[in-house]
């Protein structure tokens, strides 16, 4: 018997109806209970979880009994010809509790999500009939039954966030079409409720601009700054004061959309973009002094954006990084520097930094700036140390300048035994949680990425990490993120030997990149690729790939990830079977080995022959740098400890692969692997059992 089809509504108050028409629900507990399910998106949500949400003070003694008889009374509306003692098709029992296995295209918040995702995709004519779909689907505020309930609160927050970009992308879309003057009365009720939204004040300005009301826009213009500054305390950003320069410079570039472009045989979209780029410069050097703290802060974002778009702008961007800090801290005024340092928020993915000396720098100069901000009210014990209670104006911004300079140092201790990065971590998303900022919370999700390498068998948090990563990205527009999250995922899935998912990610990281121009993607998806096949076991395959992938290094502007990687992945390739001394054509004495040296020593030395010299060099093996292959060097060391008999180094590496015993070896890297840990383990019990 098929499933009846039921629609779920929660974009205003919750409903359901079938093919007959509306479903009668009970009373507010039942509308709890289905709703709370809906906010859970098909996962199972525990009977203790549901009887804690649905009474906040201290549940009854039946509650749970009282759950049962909701989900019961829910099951006879939602499937009222399921014969008796049949199992429920619906509203499931799982495990601990029960799952709505609501369709994919069962619930109207789920179809808003699919039809503002697919908008996203589409030329302007085609995005604004999707786009009113999608905003007709509201019929009040989300989950209105259940505004101040704890547990509905972040996805209330969520869909009403998505909505009001939803509105400010169909007014995008209008402009583009020519349809200024239709875009008007929209964007004004839209300001009426929604007064702090930046890019509404300029889409409305540039609206009437274009209606011939340059009065009127320059008006809008003052009315945003005003409202800003007495509401929130901030001044208009950079885009909506370049705009009111541009108005009123009558630069011509603001009359033109896309639309009337094409139509008018004018320049192809490379010279418009030329063009659009140096009459802004111009008017940028026209109107802001060459002293101007905003002046510093843009050349920041120049550089953050620079960093993205291949190795030549990441060289550049370590040339005049530290500059722009240095330049900062003379202005003495810390909130400054904080921004200055926290606004280079560029995804990292290689947990091997590319110039140690900067970096060292940066994280001085952001300890620096952390000790000169006001001290925070601390709540909370260690974990939250610098988590900031107060909720004036001021405190939220020496929240979220601390928030980005604890994430910087995260990232910039990446590999180190330090404490201070996992702890700088904690401390970070602690923050960017309390503040509820998606941008803050991607940048601290990147440090806890960079410290999450503590010790081995941690793929599985990194799973995590690249999750809520991707969620992220995706909901709020952060582009990069969202494909850091993926090549996140990538490596997390390649450690767990789940390259069905790994495969996925790869290919949604690519796409993100071929739409948003980021080369630099495309340089860990090829390595992946190599990967791919060794682990596969196309050694045959595996090493040209390998060193095809490795001649794009050179121009990557990544020596963190460059010295050393492809010799250790064509050695990776004899050893990934298990252990094994390498022949002596594996290790090449003479070639670019990097920082992986120390691990290759010793096997250098048994390849040749020389016992002596290689226990000398595995006795003086330091602990692997905490990086995306420790696994990978423990593995090595084992190789060459299992070799020699020395029972101190295999107890010691059995001590540390042991919780990444379900893992493969190096692959955690999304770059090579040397094969499954549990291989190595079970050589080192065996030899530990002699």
């Amino acid at each position: 018997m098929e499933r009846e089809e039921v629609l779920f509504g929660v974009l205003g108050p919750v409903t359901a109806e079938n093919r007959s028409g509306p479903i009668a629900l009970k009373g507010p507990r039942h509308r709890a209970v289905l709703a709370r399910l809906i906010v859970a998106r098909r996962r199972v949500v525990p009977v203790a979880r549901l009887v804690a949400d649905l009474w906040t003070d201290s549940p009854p003694p039946g509650a749970v009994g009282a759950v049962q008889t909701f989900v019961a009374a829910l099951r006879r509306a939602l499937e009222p010809d399921r014969p008796p003692r049949a199992p429920a098709r619906l509203l499931v029992t799982e495990g601990p509790g029960y799952a709505l296995r609501a369709a994919p295209d069962g619930v109207d918040a789920w179809r808003f999500e699919t039809a503002v995702g697919e908008a996203a995709e589409l030329p302007p004519a085609r995005a604004l009939p999707r786009l009113d779909e999608a905003l007709e689907l509201w019929r009040g505020p989300a989950y209105a039954d259940f505004a101040h309930e704890e547990w509905v609160r972040g996805e209330r927050a969520r869909l009403a966030e998505l909505r009001l970009r939803s509105v400010e992308r169909r007014a995008d879309a209008q402009l583009s079409l020519g349809l200024a003057a239709e875009a008007v009365p929209d964007l004004d009720a839209h300001l009426a409720d929604h007064p702090w939204r930046e890019d509404a004040w300029r889409l409305l300005a540039l609206a009437l601009y274009r209606t011939d009301r340059q009065g009127d826009a320059l008006a809008v213009l003052r009315r945003a700054r005003s409202t800003l500054v007495e509401q929130l305390g901030v001044d208009p950003g950079p885009g909506l004061r370049r705009l009111e320069a541009d108005i009123l410079a009558q630069d011509p570039a603001l009359g033109a959309t896309a639309g009337q472009a094409g139509r008018a045989g004018q320049a192809g979209p490379t010279e418009t973009a030329a063009r659009l780029w140096t009459r802004a410069t111009a008017a940028y050097d026209r109107t802001v002094a060459a002293g101007a703290r905003a002046r510093l802060e843009t050349t920041v974002g120049l550089l953050r954006d620079l960093a993205v778009t291949g190795g030549g702008g990441l060289t550049a961007v370590r040339e005049h990084r530290m500059a722009a800090v240095a330049a900062a801290e003379e202005f003495g005024d810390p909130v400054l520097t904080g921004r200055v340092i926290g606004a280079f928020d560029v995804p990292a993915i290689w947990t091997r930094g590319d110039d140690p000396e900067l970096a060292r720098q940066i994280v001085a100069a952001a300890e620096r700036t952390l000790a000169a901000l006001p001290p925070p009210d601390v709540s909370g014990g260690p974990e939250m140390s610098g988590v900031v209670s107060r909720t004036s104006h001021a405190d939220g911004t020496y929240d979220a300048v601390r928030c980005r300079l604890l994430a910087t140092v995260a990232v910039e201790t990446r590999g180190s035994h330090s404490s201070r990065g996992p702890q700088a971590a904690r401390q970070a998303e602690a923050i960017a949680r309390r503040l509820d900022d998606p941008a803050l919370l991607a940048f601290a999700l990147n440090g806890a990425f960079m410290q999450s390498f503590t010790r081995a068998g941690l793929a599985p948090h990194r799973a995590e990490i690249g999750a809520e990563l991707v969620a992220l990205g995706a909901r709020h527009g952060l582009v990069t993120y969202e494909v850091l999250g993926h090549l996140i995922s990538l490596q997390a899935y390649g450690a767990l030997g789940d390259f069905r998912s790994a495969d996925a990610h790869a290919t949604a990281a690519d796409r993100l990149a071929a739409r948003h121009e980021l080369p630099l993607v495309g340089v860990f998806t090829r390595w992946y690729g190599a990967l791919r096949l060794a682990a596969s076991g196309d050694l045959a395959g595996a090493g040209p790939a390998y060193e095809s992938a490795a001649a794009d290094l050179p121009d990557a502007g990544m020596p963190g990830l460059t010295h050393g990687l492809l010799p250790l992945a064509l050695l990776s390739l004899h050893l990934a079977d298990g252990p094994r001394v390498p022949a002596r054509d594996a290790v090449d004495p003479a070639a670019d080995w990097g920082p992986y040296r120390p691990w290759i020593t010793p096997l250098d030395a048994l390849a040749s022959g020389d016992r002596p010299a290689a226990r000398t060099a595995l006795r003086a093996l330091p602990d692997p740098p905490r990086d995306l292959l420790y696994e990978a060097c423990c593995c090595l060391e084992a190789t060459a400890a299992l070799e020699l008999g020395d029972r101190a180094v295999l107890t010691r590496v059995r001590d540390r692969l042991l919780p990444a015993s379900a893992e493969l070896a190096g692959a955690g890297s999304g770059l090579l692997t040397l094969g499954p840990v549990s291989r190595y383990l079970t050589a080192i019990t065996a030899a530990l059992r002699d």
